[in-house]
C-alpha cells in the first residue's frame, strides 16, 4: 500500500501552519491560524450574565461563525451562512460535555453571576480543511483568554456587589489542556486521508468530523458527503482520527506555551500582517 499523496505527504499528515495568539486587541482573547490557503481568525470575549437555569453553577461558551464573502466563490448568496452554521453546530457539540472545559470556574455566584465565552470565528479564506483549522484557531484563542478577577462583597443594604480588577496580570485562564479539536478524515477511494487539500476534497465521497481531545477522547462525531461507509471504514477512520487527534493536540499545546513563554519578545504580524 503507498501511503504518499500528491503533494508527498502521508495519509496522516497535515500541512504546514502558522500560528499567532493576541492579534485583535479589544478582545479577552484572540488568535489566527493560516494553513495553505486557508485562513481563520478567533476573537473571544469574556462577559457577565445570569446562569442558565438548567445549569444554574456553572459558565457558557457560545459559538459564532461568519464567513467572508471573498473567502470563496462558494460563499456567494447564502452559502456563507449554511457553511457557517454547520460549523458553530459542530463547535458546540465538541464542546458540549463536562471534561472538555471546566465551565463551574467560570461561574462567580450560583443562580446569579457566571463569565460567558463569546467566541466569534471570522473564516477569511477558504482554502481546504475549514473545520479543523477553525478548531484549532479556537483553543489557540481560548489558551490567550484573560478572565479578570472578581472581588464579590455585600454593600450596607446586604446587596451582592462585584468588583473587577483592572490589573492585566490579575486574571485567571482557560485550562484548554482537555478541549477539542476536530480531526476531519477524509475516504478517497480505498484510502483514508486527514488535511485534505482542495483537489483532494473534490475526489472525496465521504468523510467524518470528529472532535478529539489529547487523551483521545471522541466529543463529537459527523458524517458528511454522498458516499456510503461500512463499518470497517468507519472503526479504521475513527483510530486514525484518534490518533492524529492526539498528536495534534499534543503539539498544538506544546507550541502554544512556547509562544506564551516568549512574552514581548515574540514576533508580532498582526490582523493586518
Amino acid at each position: 500500500m503507498v501511503n504518499i499523496r500528491a503533494d508527498g505527504r502521508s495519509c496522516e499528515d497535515y500541512r504546514h501552519m502558522e500560528l499567532e495568539t493576541d492579534v485583535v486587541s479589544n478582545t479577552s482573547g484572540s488568535a489566527r491560524i493560516r494553513l495553505a490557503n486557508t485562513d481563520i481568525l478567533v476573537g473571544v470575549k469574556a462577559e457577565l450574565a445570569i446562569p442558565a437555569s438548567d445549569r444554574p453553577d456553572e459558565g457558557r461558551i457560545e459559538f459564532f461563525v461568519d464567513c467572508s464573502a471573498n473567502a470563496t466563490p462558494k460563499f456567494e448568496g447564502r452559502g456563507g451562512e449554511e457553511f457557517a452554521t454547520e460549523i458553530s453546530n459542530i463547535l458546540s457539540r465538541a464542546y458540549d460535555n463536562q471534561g472538555s472545559l471546566n465551565l463551574k470556574d467560570l461561574c462567580v455566584i450560583p443562580k446569579q453571576q457566571c463569565w460567558v465565552l463569546y467566541v466569534d470565528v471570522m473564516v477569511l479564506e477558504c482554502g481546504g480543511n475549514v473545520f479543523d483549522v477553525v478548531s484549532f484557531a479556537v483553543k489557540a484563542a481560548l489558551h490567550n483568554t484573560r478572565i479578570p478577577n472578581i472581588t464579590v462583597h455585600a454593600d450596607d443594604n446586604g446587596r451582592t456587589e462585584l468588583e473587577l480588577s483592572d490589573d492585566p496580570y490579575d486574571c485567571k485562564r482557560v485550562d484548554v489542556h482537555k478541549t477539542p479539536s476536530i480531526v476531519t478524515v477524509s475516504k478517497i477511494g480505498h484510502f483514508h486521508v486527514v488535511d485534505a487539500s482542495m483537489e483532494e476534497e473534490a475526489c472525496c465521497l465521504a468523510r467524518l468530523m470528529l472532535g478529539i481531545t489529547e487523551q483521545s477522547t471522541v466529543t463529537a462525531i459527523k458524517k458528511e458527503g454522498s458516499g456510503s461507509l461500512d463499518p470497517e471504514s468507519i472503526y479504521d477512520m475513527m483510530e486514525t482520527g484518534k490518533r492524529v487527534g492526539q498528536a495534534v493536540n499534543a503539539t498544538l499545546y506544546q507550541k502554544l506555551q512556547e509562544e506564551e513563554k516568549l512574552g514581548p519578545n515574540k514576533r508580532k504580524a498582526g490582523f493586518l500582517g
